[in-house]
């Protein structure tokens, strides 16, 4: 369900009363508006805030050629790359890691993020794509079946004192890259939407100053002159002045107004308002990387969307260096599928046994997870250590279980509670070689 409606968006977002606007509006915790003195004495929050990130993840339905043309897809001249004449696709050395790696040029273009980026090779285990929901699911390795970007969203939502625990989706290009929760759909929520239902004039950014002073009014009245000495304090500490006030609505404000439609570069600054503005801890998106290219010829649009997904993701990086959130958001990929790699100039056919998925963000080494290797007549994910990363020696992670090891890694790298991570996936290994 993809939501227009003013007064429904604004219910699945802010929640009953909006307390969540009241939150974002007084600084005060969503948990302590709802529940007063009960969310002050909750101890029971958090594993490791220290670790805790929002997560901004793009998934794929239409199994995107991503896996074709990053570091570790130029070992083997079989592997068939795009070749335009104006070079922007050719092979360019960049260090990932402690090594250098051939990629296509584009991905030089990440600079100083290559040093927080991780490129793991895995296999999703299928060709199909109404199955992204599945793969979404880890295949059935999570515990109950729940995706990974809720899973995610379930255990930082503590941690961030976000309005919900449920993740929100921006970019569903298909059905099949709806997100659940709990195994209830979650809606779609276009950036246009989003935009003409906070920005306009009377909208409700206009209705933060009243609303923090009515909030800040009714605290006193309510429970604050009740409160311990210690919890009065810990909302003294959370409480925005005006000022600060003034300086976030002026931030969301200008972020809003930048969106003009529901393109990826829409999707980024919306994800920004609401990671901004505390109401999830993972947001979806969809940046395309050459989509569904059956019959793509000589890989020209993957040779252009190539270009620009990589040229989005550095939007995103800038984007977060100018709130000063590049150490409090994450960046991952998760796609149903990756591509063919051989006889491929007139388009490439479905791949289960390979796709490569990129982590950005504080918690990810710089690193390249696994290889591929020849599987029946392509290439497909091979064996690879999970300590290194590397394909050679000791392998501890066989291809079937490499995607639920990737879901157990991202769980790490956001400090999610070893135990939890077990328990919910328990195939698989967590990868310490793309974990700082």
């Amino acid at each position: 369900m993809i939501i227009q409606r003013r007064k429904l968006l604004m219910s699945t977002l802010f929640g009953a009363s909006y307390i969540g606007l009241r939150a974002l509006a007084t600084g005060i915790p969503a948990a302590v508006l709802m529940r007063g003195r009960r969310a002050l004495a909750d101890t029971s929050t958090c594993p490791d805030t220290t670790k805790a990130q929002y997560v901004i993840m793009s998934t794929s339905g239409g199994g995107d050629p991503i896996n074709a043309n990053v570091p570790g897809m130029y070992l083997d001249a079989g592997i068939i790359h795009p070749t335009p004449a104006d070079k922007s696709m050719d092979p360019t050395s960049i260090t990932v890691g402690d090594k250098q790696w051939m990629a296509a040029a584009p991905w030089a273009t990440l600079g100083a993020t290559l040093q927080r980026t991780s490129f793991f090779h895995i296999m999703t285990n299928t060709p199909v794509h109404p199955k992204e929901p599945e793969v979404l699911r880890l295949l059935g390795a999570s515990q109950p079946a729940e995706m990974l970007p809720s899973l995610l969203a379930k255990q930082l939502q503590p941690c961030l004192g976000t309005l919900q625990a449920q993740p929100i989706s921006l970019g569903a290009s298909s059905p099949s890259e709806g997100l659940t929760f709990g195994g209830q759909a979650l809606p779609i929520i276009p950036p246009l939407a989003l935009k003409t239902t906070l920005a306009a004039p009377a909208g409700p950014l206009a209705m933060l100053t009243s609303l923090r002073d009515d909030t800040l009014s009714q605290l006193d009245g309510v429970y604050r002159n009740s409160a311990t000495k210690a919890q009065r304090a810990y909302l003294d500490s959370v409480v925005l002045s005006q000022t600060q006030l003034r300086g976030i609505n002026d931030q969301l404000l200008s972020t809003l107004n930048m969106i003009a439609d529901n393109s990826v570069d829409s999707q980024i600054k919306a994800a920004l308002a609401l990671i901004q503005m505390n109401v999830t801890p993972v947001v979806a998106i969809h940046i395309p990387f050459g989509g569904d290219n059956h019959n793509d010829t000589t890989l020209n649009n993957e040779t252009a969307q190539t270009i620009a997904g990589v040229a989005s993701i550095n939007s995103l990086i800038t984007d977060l260096q100018g709130i000063s959130y590049q150490d409090k958001v994450s960046f991952m990929t998760l796609n149903v599928f990756g591509r063919t790699l051989m006889n491929a100039q007139n388009g490439r056919q479905h791949n289960g046994s390979h796709e490569v998925s990129i982590c950005i963000g504080k918690p990810f080494k710089s690193a390249v997870i696994g290889g591929v290797g020849p599987v029946a007549k392509d290439f497909g994910c091979v064996a690879f250590n999970s300590a290194s990363g590397a394909t050679t020696g000791m392998t501890d992670v066989q291809p079937p279980d490499s995607l639920a090891s990737f879901g157990k890694t991202t769980l790490a790298a956001v400090g999610v509670d070893s135990s939890f991570i077990e328990a919910n996936i328990p195939s698989g290994k967590v990868i310490s070689g793309a974990l700082v």
